[in-house]
This record gives C-alpha cells, structure tokens and sequence, in this order.
C-alpha cells in the first residue's frame, strides 16, 4: 500500500463522503466501483491511499471528475453553489467496502 507519502492526518481529510444515489449505486453494482465526494484539491494518489487505509481494501484505480455547482435562487436573487469533486474509486475484483459495517466499527 501506498500510503507511505502522504501524513495520515492529510489522508483523513481528502474523502468527504460516500456518494450515494441511483447512479452511484448502478455504478457499484455493474463496474465493482465506489464513488465518493473529495476534497477539491485532492490528487488521484491521495485518494487511492485514504480509500485503502480508511476501508483496508485494494484499489485498482481512480478516476475523477469535477462537478460544477448549480445556479440557485432565493426569491428574487441568485446564488451559486459550491463546485466540487467527484471520485469513481475501482475496486481489484473480489473487494467490497460495506457502508453499515465501516460505521460501527
């Protein structure tokens, strides 16, 4: 494992959230893929290496994707939400990372 070059303190904070929706979950189940919402200014290796010490599973690759945020209104003005990052994390076959049990333990 690889997570040797980044401080663990660092790697705590890269992940935000699991991504869960219709889509994140068709993902899942088609293409043994986990999306998450990362931090902006996180790199493909750091979120290789957070996944694999946070759910002690084996990640065969990453890709990313930035989302813009949408134009919103309040009554009369608008605003703008925050744009953030989107992380498709891959699996090696056979892995699995299970939500309900990560909370607990």
């Amino acid at each position: 494992m690889s997570t040797q070059k980044f401080s663990e303190e660092r790697l705590m904070k890269v992940l935000l959230a699991p991504q869960i929706s219709e889509k994140a979950t068709f993902v899942a189940e088609k293409n043994e893929q986990v999306i998450f919402r990362v931090a902006s200014d996180a790199t493909k290796p750091e979120i290789k290496a957070a996944v694999e010490l946070m759910f002690k599973v084996a990640v065969d690759s990453v890709q990313v994707c930035c989302v813009k945020g949408k134009v919103k209104r309040m009554g009369r003005f608008t605003g703008r939400r925050n744009n953030w990052k989107k992380a498709f994390v891959c699996l090696v076959p056979g892995q699995q990372i299970s939500f309900a049990e990560s909370e607990q333990g």
